[in-house]
């Protein structure tokens, strides 16, 4: 349970064959080692008209796919940053607009934008998807376009984002967290400038990893760039590092943080409702009896037992296995032990999104994650052929929907963590508003992180500045139609009472 290591992400850039990361590496490094002249320019900003269904209603926009320069101190472009904004003609530049990240890091934009909140979506993320489905566009009935334009942004070495220096350099210059905070906030700013849009109300929204950005960038560029923002979404974000810690951590806390996660899953199962009715009394347990069994340790029998057969009832697994671990079940375990005896392991970011186990005799886990495997190609495609051929905005390389190369290469500090912004960025402006949602299945990114964190924040944050949401769901919770609704209905809720 490592931050940035190939565990949390928007997506999570999980077990796959090595032979295949070392190939796309190469290939990302000898690209990036390219001198500058050698690059062919990239098409100058281009625009279709298109209309979507959405919340019952027709919605006619502008889709647009064009790139912006990232220049150094002397003003020499370094990079480029490809986006695709989605705007409404004829509308007040008082009009909302968001910005959307994805995570990874070495992720691209395209799961909230063909998954989760662009007006048109691909299928994915149902039981019995395959990577060889159709990648066909429909209208997103769940777009927030109606209430909102969106930028989604790819950053560099995702999508067709790419530096222009060598690989020390664009590390330097890209894959560390400062770094991509900077150079991304001005990403932000340049758009706003070349769009006349500084006087609309301004959003961020980010998934995953990206969760990490947003509550950076968006204190950045309040008191960096001049840009106040209104309010942001987290879509199931990593906001605490530090508190996941190892599968044989001594705290309890990476513990508790997974197994109310597992209940849900075995919940759903069981075809129980998750709500409060269910769920409370499971955060209840995990903040009293719980933590006093855990911290007693395993020499202590009776705590052991008690802590083991009540963790053997949340997660529906045998209680022998679970007595064996001494109550501490990490989540390979529990995917894989779930249904074993059906040969099935479950997906991190959803739980019950399962597939057939390769190597079911294996003594340990041998699979590419499940949710994963079937998400890349459809999402690939389909924005891949609207880029080039819907939009036309032809471009010849390779469209990194995750890059393992920019995850491999990343800076990583397990100490720093976003909530300290997220605080002093809506301490700043009493006016902003966050929304932090997540699918109670998801182990990725586990719901019950967040609600821990919001309980330590100071009053003026819990009074309806900053809210939480759970639906039902992993990681990309929004690809079930229902929690993708009620995610629209909440975050239009938000912005409407900004307004």
């Amino acid at each position: 349970m490592r931050f940035l290591t190939l565990a949390c992400s928007a997506l999570l850039l999980a077990a796959s064959g090595s032979a295949t990361f070392a190939a796309d590496k190469a290939a990302d490094t000898k690209t990036a080692e390219k001198a500058d002249d050698h690059f062919t320019p990239f098409p100058e900003p281009k625009s279709i008209a298109q209309t979507a269904v959405i919340g019952g209603k027709t919605v006619h926009y502008k889709a647009t796919v064009g790139s912006l320069p990232v220049k150094d101190d002397k003003g020499k472009v370094i990079g480029e940053v490809v986006y695709t904004a989605y705007t409404v003609p004829g509308a007040p530049t008082s009009r909302p607009v968001t910005f959307a990240f994805n995570g990874g890091p070495g992720a691209s934009s395209v799961y909230l934008n063909l998954g989760a909140i662009g007006p048109k979506r691909v299928a994915f993320g149902d039981q019995g998807d395959a990577p060889s489905d159709l990648a066909v566009l429909r209208d997103n009935p769940n777009s927030w376009l109606d209430f909102t334009d969106l930028v989604f942004i790819d950053p560099i070495g995702t999508g067709f984002s790419r530096s222009r220096e060598d690989a020390e350099k664009t590390k330097k210059d890209f894959y560390s967290a400062d770094a991509d905070i900077h150079y991304l906030s001005r990403i932000v700013y340049d758009w706003l400038v070349a769009n006349d849009r500084l006087t609309s109300r301004k959003y961020l929204t980010g998934e995953s990893y990206g969760g990490y950005r947003v509550p950076r960038l968006a204190y950045y560029l309040q008191t960096e760039m001049g840009v106040g923002i209104s309010g942001m979404t987290l879509v199931s974000p990593y906001l605490d590092p530090p508190a996941i810690g190892e599968d044989d951590a001594l705290s309890p806390l990476p513990w508790m943080i997974e197994l109310p996660s597992m209940a849900a899953g075995h919940f759903e199962r069981q075809h129980k409702p998750l709500d409060e009715t269910t769920m409370g009394p499971v955060e209840t347990y995990m903040r009293t009896q719980y933590v006093q069994d855990f911290l007693a340790g395993p020499g202590d029998k009776a705590a052991t037992d008690r802590l083991s057969a009540k963790v053997a009832e949340l997660t529906g697994l045998d209680p022998a296995l679970v007595r064996r671990m001494n109550g501490r079940i990490d989540r390979r375990t529990y995917l894989r032990e779930i249904r074993r005896s059906q040969g099935l392991i479950g997906s991190v970011y959803d739980s019950n999104y399962t597939a057939y186990d390769p190597f079911p005799a294996s003594a340990t886990p041998q699979y590419t994650d499940p949710l994963l495997a079937t998400l890349i190609a459809p999402t690939t495609s389909a924005m891949v052929d609207f880029i080039t051929r819907q939009v036309g905005w032809k471009v010849d390389a390779r469209y990194h929907a995750l890059s393992y190369a920019v995850n491999e290469e990343w800076k990583r500090d397990d100490t720093d963590s976003p909530v300290s912004d997220l605080r002093k960025a809506i301490a700043s402006d009493p006016k902003m508003r966050v929304n932090i949602v997540h699918g109670w299945d998801d182990l990725s990114c586990p719901y019950y992180g967040s609600k821990l964190i919001l309980a330590q924040m100071p009053d003026f944050a819990r009074q309806g500045r900053v809210n939480l949401h759970m639906y039902p769901g992993g990681h990309m919770f929004y690809s079930r139609p229902d929690s993708g609704a009620a995610l629209r209905r909440d975050v239009m809720g938000s912005y409407a009472a900004a307004g």
